[in-house]
This record gives C-alpha cells, structure tokens and sequence, in this order.
C-alpha cells in the first residue's frame, strides 16, 4: 500500500490541541471549583463539611463504576462519540444543579449525570487518546494537553470565588453547563480521531510503510522490542506486578490528593486568611503546576519515568511539611509552590508510565481496570480529611498521615520494572 502524503503538521498535535481546550472545562467536575463553594453550599442545603465530603466520594464510586466500560469503548471507538455523548450528558447535569433544592437533590445529580459526563469527556478519555498518538514525544503531548486543565485550575478558584459573589453558587453551575458546550462538545465533535492508524499515519507522525500488523500480531518475538505495539488483555494486565504496583502507588497517593483538594480551600481560610487571599494560594498551587508537568515530561522522554516520579512525590511531601510548619502567607505561598510542583508533575508521569509500560494499543482497557480502584481510593479521601476535621477541628493529622504516603510510594515507585507479556519471555533482552 502507497504511503499517503505526510501533512506539514502532524494531526497529532491537533489531538493534543483539542485535548488542551476541552480540559480547561474539566475542573467544573472536580473538587477545584467544588472546595470553593464549599461553605456556601453546605451552609445553604443544611449540611456538614464531613456529609458534603461523603457526596464527593460518592461522585468517584460512580465514575469508577463506568470506567472500566469506558475504557473498553475507548480502544474499539475512539474519543469522539464518548466525549459528545458526555458532553450532552454533562449540560443538562450542570444545568439542573442549579435548581436543587435539597442536598439529596444535588447529590443525586452531581452522581448522576455529572460523574458520568466526567467520566467521558476529561482526563481519562484525554490522556489514553493523547497516548495513543504519540511514543518518542510522549512526555510533552501528555504534558501540553494536560496544561489545559492546569490553567483553569489556575484561575477558577478566584473566578469561582468571584463569581461566587456575583451570581450565587446556582448560577455558577449553569455558566458551567454553556462551556461544556464551546469548550468540549463541538472541539470533540470537529477535531478528535481514535489512533494515527485511522488516518493512515504512524505515531509522533514518524515515516513508514502504513498497513503493516502490530508487533505483537505479525511477530510475537519483536513485542518486547516495541512496547508501544503490544496488546494486553485484561487478564494479562492484572496478572503481572506491575499493573498492581502502579496501581497501588497512585491509588495511595489520590486518596491523599482527593482528600486534600477538596478541603484546601477551607484549610487555608481556616487559618484566618480571606475567601480572596485563600483563593490566591489555591491559584499558586494550579499554577505551578503548568510548568512542573511540561517540565517532567520533558525529563521523562530522556531519563526514568520512575525516578522521575518519585521525585515528584518528595517535591510534593516537602510542600506539605513546609505548609504546615509557616506561619505567614508567604511560607504558604512557598508550600504550595512546591507542593503544586510536584503534583502537577505526578499527574503527567502517571499517563506516561501506563503507556510506557503497558503501550498504546490497549491502554485503554489497561487504565480502564486501575481507574476503579484509584477511584475507590480516591472516594475515602474526601470524607477522611472531612471526618477527622470533624473529629479533631483541624486538618493537621490529615496531612500528616499524607504526607507520610507520599515517602513511602517514592520508595515504592523506584521497584517498578517493565512487564513480560506471557509467552513472549525468551525475546526478552
């Protein structure tokens, strides 16, 4: 088969682009925009910080239920029909949040329609997709579709903390609903494809004969050489350690992460600072993670993607203890730089270690098994830090106990070796 003209830009980065757009809509589904309203929700449905926290985990249970079947229809569809299905899903969610009336109401919808959305329009679907296009540059295209997300993280705490005043807390979902539909529903629809394969291209846009078969399909013994063309199935996947180590070191860390995010906001006003000034710390801890996760990825496409993250969880454990231990708004603002630092570089290494390890073929259905119980850890984050404020009238265990997660999985991180797909074990160098 000819090989079809090579385009001046690799359809890729277009991939990456609309990857980029859509994830600046995302934090309206996390606890980014959630923690700042917070007070004024709870305040207004008659409920405690600990009960709201339960209802955020409750949203996790959910998504983790559908991902696996996400991941599933991922890999034989593609991003496009998902994310519009999602995306439709997800306005008339955002919509009526803003007409209920009771906490049982707006958790039923936040589980509801929202979860699911979430689950078919953001950081899953965009980052398998994003994978899937790239291999030598995957460190950067992972990283720069990931800055979407980091700038609206960036800002929605003071726009949300503004707009909060404004228009009231009912009116801020709604204005959420009308960008799911600029910012995700027609990007989707226009512009994202399923795998370079599809459009008779190579990843990284690479030159090359197109048609040829996977590694893994045409010559077995060339699998372990080309990692990016091997196709797990799930009961391959579950059965090596590798999938489990991963999994349990971020399934670990996201329920400190899960828990944290949701309550840092009121942690930072609780120490006597205003909804404002708290909202510019939270802005500097989005911040920085723009530059953290391109720089990271830079880093991982030339060293090990496993030193590289467990530096990012010490860089993340420092922040922590420096947070704790300042008195002053600039320690904090230092606290949650680093902390930031770390967090954003986490959340970009832990998209490029899944592929790496496990290649681009079936990375859906591989992220789509970890996704649950990242989740389901994840869903005990929320009400942990909420419960034990509750119980204690501070967050300072909490982080303590976080903190101490975050140097063990370090550790942890550095014994993480590549997988053996069975029956391929002798062309392994």
């Amino acid at each position: 088969m000819q090989n079809p003209a090579r385009p001046r830009l690799f359809y890729g980065w277009y991939i990456v682009a609309t990857g980029f757009v859509v994830q600046l809509a995302c934090p309206f589904y996390l606890s980014s925009t959630l923690g700042v309203l917070l007070k004024s929700i709870t305040a207004d449905l008659g409920v405690s910080r600990g009960t709201f926290s339960l209802m955020r985990s409750l949203e996790l249970v959910a998504y983790a239920a559908v991902s696996p079947w996400v991941g599933s229809l991922l890999d034989r569809y593609g991003a496009r029909r998902l994310m519009v299905i999602g995306a439709l899903i997800s306005i008339v969610g955002f919509l009526l949040l803003g007409y209920a009336r009771s906490f049982w109401e707006f958790t039923a919808l936040r589980v509801g329609p929202v979860s699911i959305g979430h689950a078919l329009v953001c950081y899953f679907v965009v980052n398998v997709t994003v994978s899937r296009w790239f291999v030598k540059r995957r460190g950067r295209a992972v990283a720069i579709a990931h800055l979407g997300q980091g700038i609206s993280k960036t800002t929605i705490s003071v726009v949300a903390a503004y707009l909060l005043t404004a228009i009231g807390w009912r009116r801020v979902w709604m204005l959420a609903g009308g960008l799911v539909v600029v910012l995700i529903l027609i990007p989707a629809a226009v512009f994202m494809r399923r795998s370079p394969e599809d459009m008779g291209l190579h990843p990284d846009g690479a030159p090359g004969p197109y048609g040829a078969e996977p590694a893994s399909k045409a010559d077995p013994s060339r699998s372990a050489a080309v990692p990016a063309d091997v196709t797990w199935t799930r009961g391959e996947a579950v059965r090596t350690t590798t999938f489990w180590l991963i999994t349990l070191i971020f399934s670990t860390v996201d329920l400190g992460i899960a828990g944290f995010n949701l309550h840092v906001f009121s942690y930072i006003s609780d120490m006597g600072y205003s909804d404002p000034q708290a909202g510019v710390v939270v802005m500097v801890l989005a911040g920085t993670q723009l530059g953290s996760g391109l720089l990271l990825g830079f880093i991982s496409e030339r060293m090990s993607v496993r030193k590289t993250t467990a530096l990012s969880f010490v860089i993340q454990a420092a922040g922590l203890v420096t947070a704790m231990q300042t008195g002053g708004l600039t320690g904090l603002y230092a606290a949650f730089f680093l902390y930031g630092f770390g967090l954003g570089g986490a959340q970009v290494l832990q998209e490029v270690m899944w592929a790496n390890y496990f290649g681009r073929l079936s990375l859906g259905t591989v992220r789509g098994l970890s996704v649950p119980i990242l989740l389901l850890f994840a869903a005990a984050g929320a009400p942990f830090f909420g419960y034990l404020y509750d119980y204690t009238g501070s967050y300072d265990l909490s982080l303590i106990l976080f903190i101490a997660v975050q140097i063990v999985c370090a550790g942890l991180t550095l014994l993480i070796r590549s997988p053996v797909k069975p029956g391929i074990a002798d062309a392994v160098p």
